[in-house]
């Protein structure tokens, strides 16, 4: 089975995610961030968003507030124009046509995940969806990936999990999974993927075909 992240693997939902920051920034009086700026956040959640966006960290008394704002800006327009990474349609159905099963673990809460899901065609096609408060812990630790496996009965040590950050090669390896840093998703320039200890890279969506 692979399991793809969502967000920067998946999905390119960078344009929605910044454009919920800058309608915040504009609610606090600051002016919209270059998306350039804000895409290379768009993997690392509200925390990621929120530091670039107003320089806050969850240690800030503001922080919890400014996270539901965000949050639920995001609930109005999270579905505005999702897309699929150019590529990731023909490999889902070429895995389809394979009967490889695939699936989604995500840290976004699920409030988020099954309308997205949805609005993008998936949610009946995928093998599992797990959202990031479905389990006791999210990415960077094993549980989420776990409970794919567990819900569709496949040994982790069958699966790939395809991501674009640290936390999901983490996940990965901590699950007894091998692991994909997709490179054509939400890196920063100051990460080092090389470093994360995954099995393989992969430049575009194709490239996961050589996984199988």
């Amino acid at each position: 089975m692979i399991l793809f992240d969502l967000d920067g693997t998946l999905v390119d939902t960078a344009h929605d995610l910044a454009y919920a920051l800058n309608l915040q920034r504009e609610r606090h009086g600051l002016e919209a961030l270059p998306f350039e700026v804000i895409r290379p956040y768009a993997s690392h959640g509200s925390k990621g968003l929120l530091a670039i966006g107003f320089d806050l960290t969850p240690e800030d008394a503001s922080f919890a507030a400014m996270r539901e704002e965000y949050l639920a800006l995001y609930d109005e327009v999270l579905t505005r124009q999702p897309i699929l990474f150019d590529g990731m349609a023909e490999l889902l159905a070429q895995l389809d046509e394979r009967q490889v099963r695939w699936g989604v673990v995500t840290n976004k809460p699920r409030r988020f995940t099954q309308p997205l899901m949805q609005n993008i065609g998936l949610i009946t096609r995928a093998a599992c969806v797990v959202s990031g408060d479905d389990a006791a812990r999210p990415k960077p630790y094993p549980d989420t990936l776990l409970l794919a496996c567990a819900q569709a009965e496949v040994n982790p040590k069958m699966c790939w999990y395809v991501g674009d950050a640290e936390r999901d090669i983490q996940a990965g390896i901590a699950a007894g999974m091998r692991t994909a840093v997709a490179l054509y998703g939400y890196l920063d320039v100051t990460d080092q993927p090389a470093a994360w200890g995954a099995d393989v890279f992969v430049n575009a969506p194709l490239d996961i075909l050589k996984l199988i």
